[in-house]
């Protein structure tokens, strides 16, 4: 029998889009009541995208259901006296509430954090946003790509000659959702109950990028794209073969002899080019010059 570490908990999902119903799915798949609140006839702008013309015109686009399995769904017109009398009614009633608009929206209708806390004090409130709550970004435009960019994520994706590139998935996106996921999880087991969070997606994507931002602040080495090699070893990437690409990460010395004798050329090891970096640091760390990828 399965563990639902989240069974008994409401999670009211006001998010648009990807960030934010990427996290409530992640909290859905801990089994509590995730409600998506969503505007009349609008809805999520996600419910009209994906490659299915049909699904998008049905409301329920193939992006829209990659992360809202597992949701009820109702419409609330928060422009409205009413709409907010039932937003507050259901606050009441949960244990977490997820927004994803531009810093100060919810405050204009009168539902931000410190009004909805006075309904119930034990709420964990988060808010998701390209740059958190505060600095001089707040409000700018902060789009998946947009963010990729301005995290020098972009910088460091392709070749030398084809970046800034973008990852080939939202992965700004994405890393933002699993940040508030894991940040809302954390604040449910606090005592007492009842917070707010601000998740800035952009600051949780330059988190992912440690050995980066490490190696350029401390080391003083700036980030490069290197394509499919890798930064500190080699052989690494993708290499040509008769019929079908073959994907090589023989990052330790060990793997590297393993590759070797498995392609019947001992005589590899022994060659300068290949063999004058084992045991060796770089700046960068234990690398060898293959030459050719050939």
């Amino acid at each position: 029998m399965g563990i639902d570490p989240l069974d008994g908990i409401r999670v009211l999902d006001l998010t648009n889009v990807l960030a934010g119903p990427y996290s409530c799915y992640q909290l859905a798949l801990l089994w509590p009541d995730v409600i998506k609140v969503e505007r009349p006839r609008q809805g999520d702008l996600a419910r009209v995208l994906g490659s299915d013309p049909d699904r998008n015109a049905a409301g329920m686009g193939i992006s829209f259901l990659a992360q809202n399995a597992s949701k009820r769904s109702i419409t609330l017109d928060l422009k409205t006296l009413k709409g907010k009398a039932l937003l507050k009614r259901l606050v009441k009633t949960a244990d977490v509430l997820v927004e994803n608009f531009r810093p100060g929206v919810m405050d204009k209708p009168g539902l931000g954090f410190e009004v909805l806390k006075a309904k119930n004090p034990q709420l964990v409130y988060c808010a998701i946003s390209g740059y958190g709550q505060t600095g001089p970004r707040k409000g700018g435009p902060a789009n998946d790509q947009i963010v990729q960019g301005y995290s020098s994520a972009m910088s460091i994706t392709g070749a030398a000659l084809t970046a800034p590139y973008r990852v080939g998935y939202p992965s700004a996106d994405t890393i933002g959702g699993i940040t508030a996921a894991f940040a809302i999880s954390s604040a449910l087991n606090a005592r007492p109950r009842g917070s707010f969070i601000d998740i800035s997606i952009a600051e949780a994507v330059i988190s992912t990028m440690g050995w980066v931002v490490s190696n350029y602040l401390i080391g003083s080495t700036l980030p490069a794209a290197h394509g499919n090699e890798h930064t500190t070893s080699a052989p690494s990437g993708t290499f040509a073969t008769a019929d079908n690409p073959i994907n090589i990460a023989a990052n330790r010395d060990e793997q590297w002899q393993a590759l070797a004798q498995h392609l019947n050329r001992p005589d590899l090891l022994q060659s300068q080019r290949t063999a004058k970096g084992v045991g060796k640091k770089t700046f960068a760390g234990n690398r060898r010059n293959t030459g050719s990828q050939n």
